[in-house]
Parts: structure tokens; sequence; C-alpha cells
């Protein structure tokens, strides 16, 4: 526990400066983390991790992550491949390298990549554009997953006794999840008070409801792939708290929830 208190100090000291400073310092660290956590479900894969196959992924994620706004005024949008197409290209060319290295490279291999590079790659953009909507916005996000965690911890040590999903996550309890949405609505009411968001109370509480479940499933689906994969942690970056992706899974999976139902525009 104290390993972990220490990382967690430490990561804050790191982390939230820079989310404060934002701007391309900001959007280097995003893609820093971001690479990081690719090469972690590469790593539980046991796909190589410097190998063709990886540089393709990492590069069709980078390529989800860029900002087509850095692009000069005059360029149209028509000039500019689309990520859809990208990733169109992306699946062709994994696909072709399948068979060039006659199957030692796998179509599932390539399923994997495909599917790890869109969902790391769209989870760490929105984070790059929640950021671009103001600080407001990713603190939400933020104590919305710490207090969903924090609230989900304390209830199930202390009322736990019903298993959530015992096949992914024996420790998880209803009564923790239960509890992780409670803390969440508090911290969100606070939140409105202190810090107001531009969407009424009933609003804000709704969606926190919305993104503190979503949230407790991106935390779940990590853990399925640890379970089915057979490892501890998704990494070692980070003493006490294992990889980057332990740390950012339920983050990137709410942060596109909150913008596809344009709580965050």
């Amino acid at each position: 526990m104290k390993q972990r208190t220490i990382t967690a100090i430490v990561a804050a000291l790191i982390f939230l400066p820079i989310v404060m400073l934002g701007g391309w310092p900001f959007k280097a660290f995003v893609y820093i983390i971001a690479s990081i956590a690719l090469l972690e479900l590469v790593r539980m894969k046991k796909i190589a991790r410097y190998s063709v196959a990886s540089g393709l992924g990492l590069l069709l994620m980078w390529a989800l992550m860029f900002p087509y706004e850095v692009f000069d005024e005059t360029i149209t949008s028509e000039d500019i491949i689309t990520k859809s197409e990208i990733t169109l290209l992306a699946v062709l060319v994994l696909l072709s390298y399948t068979v060039l290295v006659k199957n030692r490279f796998t179509f599932d291999d390539a399923g994997f990549l495909l599917l790890s590079a869109i969902y790391i790659g769209m989870g760490f953009n929105y984070l790059m554009e929640t950021r671009e909507q103001g600080l407001e916005y990713i603190f939400f996000a933020l104590f919305i997953v710490w207090a969903t965690d924090t609230g989900a911890y304390l209830f199930g040590r202390a009322l736990g006794k019903h298993k959530l999903w015992p096949q992914i996550s024996p420790k998880k309890t209803i009564e923790g999840s239960v509890g992780g949405i409670i803390l969440a609505c508090v911290v969100a009411l606070i939140f409105q008070l202190v810090y107001p968001l531009e969407h009424s109370l009933i609003i804000v509480l709704l969606v926190t409801v919305l993104v503190s479940i979503a949230g407790q499933i991106g935390d779940l689906v990590e853990s399925a792939f640890k379970r089915h994969y057979a490892v501890k942690d998704s990494g070692k970056i980070l003493p006490g708290h294992g990889g980057v992706l332990d740390r950012f899974d339920s983050l990137i999976f709410i942060l596109p929830i909150l913008h596809l139902i344009n709580f965050i525009s």
C-alpha cells in the first residue's frame, strides 16, 4: 500500500501540471502514454514489440490520434485522407503482411492489433479533445473515475458480499459497484457547485451515473484482457499500480461516451 500511495502521488505531480499546461506538451505526453498502453496490449498477445506489425499498429494509433486542425485552413477536408480511410488502409496492409510472413503473424493477430490501435487511439484522442474544451471537463472526468474507484473500494471492503463478475474480476462486488456510483454522484454534485459546468445539475448527475457505470465496464474490459492472456498487470511502469492501461482503462472508456452523448461538444 505504501508503494502504491507513493507512486500515485508522484504520478499526480507529473500528470496534473501537464494537464493544466495543455498545448503540445500535453499532446506529446498523451502520445507517449498511449504508445506505452498499446505496447502493453501487444505484450499480452505475445506479438513482438520490435516488429513490423507492432510498428504498423503504432502508426495507425498515432494517425487516429492526430488532430487535423493543425493543417493550414487553406487545405480543404477533401485534400486530407480521413481516419476511416487510414483504418481501411491499415487493414489491407496488415492482412497483406500475414501473407508475406507466411502466417507467422496471423489473421487473429491482425484483428487484435487493429482493434487495440482503435481502442487505445480513439480513447486517448478524446483525452486530448476533452482538454481542448477546457480544464473543467477533463477534471470532471478524472474526478468521476477516481471517485468511482475509491467508492467501489471502500464500499466493497465494508459491505461487499455479492460478487459482481467473479469470472472476470473476483474481488469486485455489487455493493462496491453501487458505492462507486454513489460517491461519484456526491463528487459530481460538489464539482457542479464549486466549478459549474454549462449543464443543469440533473443532467450532470444523470451523466455521472452513466459514466460511472461505463468506467467500471472499462475496468472490467481490461480485467478480461488480463485474465484471458494470464497476466497480473498490463505492465510494470507504475510500481504498485501496474501499467499505463491499468490506470487509464476507465478514463479512455468514458471520454468517447461523453463526446458521443454531446455532454462534451
